[in-house]
């Protein structure tokens, strides 16, 4: 005899007609009956744990006094108190999956068949085919206890329903599903395993079982529930689909959802708008996210206490949530996320990350960032600033020596490094996946990981699912390489769900499914387009649907009509329920469910009004207009104690950049780039020119050319090395070489030698209240026979630009170098050092002693007015502000 069933309509009153149908069982003795106060002779099974108080509340208002309740669990809870039993026990997931990939992975076929180029490719591969195998299973399992020759009868006829054109196409992948699902099945496999317990139940069963479920029991759970009914009467209540106990409306807009004798039934149903529903079309993403925020805070205003938000679009509700979260509402988040989306998880991905880039720059500033790293560290935050300065200054790109050199300045940093690139080592041969955890545990104690994460809810998830992988594959002797222990560990967390504790419970984020059985006072549902409702089917190889309904197993149609059925839950369990979607995305219409436009649809057959619009208002914010001027910041105690050369060409340019970079201090970071820049160049350049001089007087006039294409190839090789596209810059001074020692040659015939080069120089500016110290580094100074001297400054450019710059007057470089210098000079020139007409040309400055003079009076009167609280505005010309660090602070464009 099979099972009874009690069939409840969806509603509201669902629990308290299931505790009505419990009551009234004959599963109850007359004793139980007449007291109708102790039932705890009754086993009940649920599907969540939420159903549990459920269950209660309506016992209880159904009795109206005290009462012993039920034994009420849900059927895995009921599996784990189980005692346990001797025999071969289930193989956990992640040693299934791993050695499962360790067999696919001999097979160079595969790689070829799936177009995997590495074999990590194959990995979600591995996932796919366990979940096909799981699926068989949980299908066939029953009949193959039986017999052994049933699955193979419906496979074949499975195969029997494609052409023989797609038999032929899917001929090998079909037999690896089919093959490896075989070879899964032993007592091993969690689901056999699962099975044997509900099993063991049913032959063990002392008490009557009710068994409540708002979806039909898959094959697994109607052979427990045929078992059990063997030994014990077993009662299963779910909800009703047929027509008339379906609200008519519903059911005539969306009839594959009633039972399959009844789609036919629902031409004469009375229709009626559905009061409780109404619909708000946002015109995007943010809009929608605030119109759900403000629903829900209008809500709790009105007293409302048990509310719902259905996560169809899980971008929309996050947003949601933080909003609320601004406004002090915290929401149970009952979907969880991905713990791979955690700043805990993403500071394990990050070493992994930093490791197989081999201390790339950016990699290793992330990982140095993240609060679980180096955490119990003093200042660590100004450490990883200063070192994040000095590799983008040094345009370090990367490598443990080369990022280490860089940092010699900064020798808490460079320890932080040397211990980072001492625990990469660990990381570099294949390994069990026991000796990787091994690996990964050493590196977190090392780096100070451990504790940080430890006291963090996310961090705690991830050191017991590293604990578990350990505990799991301990049976995996197989050896994986580093790039394949990276791609499991991401997979892992990318399938664990972090579900973060709350106990305000006003306010729950679930999915769709998670609200079955379920009522509130109010639901928004957000995610009503065509892309999230239903939700979009997930691409499976292998099968077809048609195959697979042969098979028994879940098809495209069936999922969508189980989420059908669902949403019509939903609406038929809540007075009050809103859905939302974006009307617009990306700038084009984005349309709605087509659910909600079928049951518009049959509404407007009627002659009946269409769903209510949602209406919501935010409320308005007054604010007081304030028009934005030209900043002029007076800020006489920053004037600078020192200037060079730059800061006072930055003055010039803009007073505001002035103040900004050099009084303030502010400064953008240095793009790393692995394409070397003219500034690159022009500093080539100068170290080539100053080791030649510094060398000259070693070798023959006729070994100058010689020396020079030494030290040349001494510097572009170093250059050459970190990047090839050095190469252009080497070949551009390489036409530029012959016209310099003609130059060279020239300037000596005319009684100029070489004195120095590349020194820095130093010397106070006085007037009457006041000094500064002016400094600059000097390319080069020349002197001649009379002991006249002359500064030169080398210039990556040609000729003719260099006197469109003297023209203009725009860099006042030349005569500040005479400032500084000691003994006076005759002239400044500018060496162009790319040639035109193969031939390179000083460029003299004009009145070279009236500019020096010049500029000296207006250096004083500048810093005088400085001093004396004089603003310094945003003048700045465009030509300036286009390339400016600081137009952000200033904010040239608002005012």
């Amino acid at each position: 005899m099979p099972p009874r069933t009690v069939l409840i309509p969806p509603s509201a009153a669902f629990w308290d007609d299931a505790a009505r149908a419990l009551l009234q069982s004959d599963a109850l003795t007359g004793a139980q009956q007449s007291a109708v106060r102790d039932l705890s002779s009754l086993r009940v099974v649920v599907s969540t744990f939420a159903h549990i108080q459920l269950l209660k509340n309506a016992l209880g208002r159904q009795l109206g006094a005290a009462f012993i309740p039920p034994t009420i669990t849900s059927l895995g809870e009921y599996i784990r108190l189980l005692p346990p039993q001797t025999g071969a026990s289930a193989t956990a997931p992640s040693e299934r999956l791993m050695s499962l990939y360790a067999d696919l992975r001999q097979h160079a076929w595969l790689k070829k068949l799936f177009s995997a180029r590495r074999n990590t490719d194959l990995l979600p591969l591995a996932e796919i085919l366990l979940a096909l195998s799981d699926e068989l299973t949980l299908a066939m399992l029953p009949e193959l206890q039986v017999s052994t020759d049933v699955a193979d009868a419906r496979w074949q006829a499975a195969l029997e329903q494609l052409s023989p054109v797609a038999r032929n196409l899917l001929s090998d992948e079909t037999q690896l599903v089919w093959t490896i699902w075989k070879t899964q099945l032993d007592a091993s496999d969690a689901i056999v395993h699962r099975f044997a317990q509900m099993m063991r139940i049913a032959e063990q069963a002392q008490l009557p079982l009710f068994w409540i479920s708002p979806v039909e029991a898959d094959a697994l759970e109607q052979a427990f529930l045929d078992a059990y009914q063997l030994n014990r009467p077993v009662v299963a209540i779910t909800l009703d689909w047929h027509a008339q106990h379906i609200n008519s409306t519903y059911a005539a807009a969306w009839p594959e959802l009633l039972a399959d004798e009844d789609t036919h039934a629902i031409s004469e149903l009375p229709l009626a708008t559905p009061a409780g529903l109404s619909l708000y079309a946002a015109h995007n993403l943010e809009a929608e996210a605030k119109a759900g925020a403000q629903t829900i805070l209008d809500w709790l205003q009105q007293g409302k206490t048990n509310l719902a938000i259905v996560a169809q679009d899980r971008v929309v509700a996050r947003r949601i949530r933080a909003l609320l979260e601004r406004a002090q509402v915290i929401v149970a988040d009952e979907t969880g996320w991905k713990l791979s989306t955690t700043r805990a998880a993403a500071a394990l991905a990050s070493w992994l990350e930093l490791v197989a880039a081999r201390a790339e720059t950016i990699a290793l500033l992330d990982f140095l960032k993240s609060p679980f790293v180096f955490a119990n560290t003093d200042n660590k935050a100004d450490l990883v600033m200063a070192s994040e300065l000095a590799l983008r200054r040094s345009n370090v790109l990367g490598g443990w020596d080369a990022v280490g050199d860089a940092l010699t300045a900064i020798p808490a940093a460079q320890n932080m490094v040397k211990l980072l690139a001492q625990q990469a080592t660990g990381f570099s041969k294949g390994k069990t996946l026991c000796d990787w955890i091994t690996a990964s545990q050493q590196t977190l104690d090392a780096l100070g990981m451990r504790a940080a994460l430890q006291a963090d809810g996310a961090g705690a998830q991830v050191l017991q699912l590293l604990q578990d992988i350990e505990q799991d594959c301990t049976a995996v002797g197989h050896v994986f390489s580093f790039a394949e222990w990276r791609a499991f560990l991401n997979l892992q967390l990318e399938a664990t769900a972090y579900v973060q504790l709350n106990r305000d419970r006003r306010v729950v984020m679930l999915p769709l499914n998670g609200a079955r059985l379920r009522s509130f006072d109010a639901v928004l549902l957000v995610g009503a387009d065509a892309e999230h409702l239903p939700s979009q089917p997930s691409e499976t190889l292998f099968f077809a649907n048609v195959v697979r309904r042969e098979l028994g197993l879940a098809t495209r149609e069936s999922r969508q009509r189980q989420q059908l059925r669902d949403v019509t839950e939903l609406l038929s369990s809540n007075e009050l329920v809103v859905m939302s979607w974006q009307a617009h995305k990306n700038g084009e219409p984005n349309p709605v469910s087509p659910w909600i436009e079928r049951l518009q649809l049959s509404l407007a057959r009627a002659g009946l009004p269409e769903v209510a619009t949602h209406r919501v208002e935010i409320a308005p914010r007054s604010l007081t207009p304030a028009p934005l001027s030209m900043p002029a910041p007076h800020a006489a105690v920053l004037r600078p104690q020192k200037l060079s050369a730059s800061g006072y060409n930055s003055l010039v340019a803009c007073p505001y950049q002035f103040f900004a970079t050099r009084m303030l201090g502010l400064s953008g970071l240095d793009e790393l780039s692995d394409m070397p820049e003219k500034r690159d160049y022009g500093d080539w350049l100068h170290q080539i020119l100053a080791i030649f001089h510094a060398r000259l007087h070693e070798v023959a006039k006729s070994e100058r050319a010689a020396l020079l294409q030494e030290i040349t190839d001494q510097v572009f090789n170093l250059a050459l090395d970190k990047s090839a596209a050095a190469l252009g810059y080497y070949a551009r001074w390489q036409k530029a070489m012959p016209a310099y020692l003609d130059w060279l040659s020239e300037r000596e015939a005319q009684g100029w030698h070489f004195v120095l080069g590349e020194e820095k120089f130093e010397k106070v500016l006085r007037w009457d209240d006041g000094e500064i110290i002016l400094h600059g580094r000097v390319d080069r100074m020349d002197e001649n026979e009379a002991g006249e001297r002359a500064v030169l400054d080398y210039k990556s450019t040609n000729q003719t630009a260099l006197r469109e710059k003297l023209k203009h007057g725009e860099d006042h470089q030349l005569p500040f170098y005479g400032l500084l210098s000691d003994v006076p000079l005759k002239n400044a020139l500018y060496i162009p050092l790319e040639a035109s007409k193969d031939k390179i040309k000083e460029v003299e400055s004009p009145d070279y002693d009236n500019w020096q003079q010049t500029l000296s009076t207006q250096i004083v009167n500048s810093m005088r007015a400085i001093a004396h609280d004089a603003p310094l505005p945003a003048t700045g010309p465009e030509s300036v502000c286009q390339y400016c660090d600081v137009r952000g602070l200033c904010r040239k464009g608002a005012w």
